[in-house]
């Protein structure tokens, strides 16, 4: 079955050139090119396609905007074509938030050659997208911290990985922790110029103080580190605290951040004392190092195939029975809470 795709840019030149990459391959068309929102719009009506790749800066109606009114009207897989600049970044995560399935960065300078260099990105993004059921956007009620804890230790860790559809899951589960929680390390499958955008917008929505993790820095309660974009996050116990150590090795399970690396850190620093989670994204990162953890003693969380994005690294998790349980995206933030209270009363996690 072909995969229809309308291309929404402004440049003439990208529009061409990913028109000549997609139907390239045999399983997709596309159905149609747009300028601007407008058209696109009306290709949408008419067309129907399965997949949207995305500009975000257009002239008119920006990329943003058109994603925020398509979700509304008639939700459509959408992977955004973005600019690896700080303002790029920050659309590409609210572009996010607002339902887009994921993005490929669009290179800063002789885009041509640099867009030919990610045509085996953007296929796979494409295929991936195709498969992914989006949901209408909806205003939300704003959700409010859960309950505070009973717990003041320092010796537990959470770590959580992710890749495709990972910012919305890991903003559902950290922004509804409060302020007194355990440090959390996290791993997302981004570019190291989206993973400061994205510390920075999770920070301003949770009671948690959400960082870019350096080098070195101690883990504090309270505390939540982001993997940068090309560094492996690991732990390394120092005395009695926890402290990151970032490394700039090759990369992992196919990754650099690798979700695996920080795992296993965990499961050799940390043991029993670990509670790991496992979201939505693609690939199998994570899963051997989950399994590590719950040899250790930790406890293992995996996000559900009816909430995930993409059920691929949790689903070999759980091939593996490396879960200690599965739980929909939403139950996830409560269940590390009642985990860390036991521990507060003297219970295994």
């Amino acid at each position: 079955m072909m995969i229809k795709v309308l291309i929404v840019d402004d440049s003439a030149l990208i529009r061409s050139m990913l028109q000549k990459i997609l139907n390239s391959e045999p399983d997709i068309e596309v159905v149609a090119t747009a300028q601007d929102a407008f058209v696109a719009r009306e290709h949408v009506k008419k067309l129907k396609p399965d997949v949207i790749t995305l500009d975000i800066e257009m002239p008119k109606v920006d990329g943003i905007t058109f994603l925020d009114r398509l979700m509304k009207a008639a939700p459509t897989p959408v992977v955004m074509i973005s600019t690896l600049t700080e303002a790029g970044a920050d659309a590409t995560i609210t572009a996010l938030s607002l339902g887009a399935v994921d993005f490929v960065p669009k290179p800063k300078v002789d885009v041509a050659k640099g867009l030919q260099s990610f045509a085996s990105l953007i296929v796979s993004k494409v295929r991936m997208a195709a498969g992914v059921k989006v949901k209408k956007l909806t205003a939300g009620k704003e959700r409010q911290p859960l309950a505070s804890l009973n717990y003041r230790g320092t010796e537990l860790i959470v770590g959580i990985g992710a890749s495709t559809g990972g910012t919305e899951a890991i903003k559902n589960i950290v922004t509804l922790l409060p302020a007194s929680f355990p440090a959390i390390i996290i791993t997302q499958h981004i570019p190291p110029q989206f993973t400061t955008s994205f510390a920075k917008r999770l920070d301003g929505l949770s009671a948690m103080t959400v960082s870019e993790a350096k080098d070195g820095e101690r883990l504090l309660l309270g505390h939540a580190y982001l993997a940068p974009g090309d560094r492996h996050l690991m732990i390394q116990k120092s005395g009695a605290d926890y402290r990151i150590r970032l490394d700039d090795g090759e990369k992992v399970t196919g990754h650099k951040p690798s979700v695996d690396e920080m795992f296993e850190s965990l499961a050799k620093q940390v043991k029993e004392n670990t509670i790991a989670c496992l979201l939505t994204g693609m690939g199998k990162d994570g899963a051997q190092g989950m399994h590590s953890i719950k040899q250790a003693g930790g406890y293992t969380i995996t996000q559900n195939e009816a909430t995930c994005v993409v059920y691929g690294m949790p689903k070999e998790a759980d091939r593996l029975e490396a879960q200690c349980e599965s739980l929909p995206i939403n139950d996830i933030a409560q269940r590390m809470i009642t985990l860390v209270n036991n521990k507060g009363k003297g219970n295994r996690i």
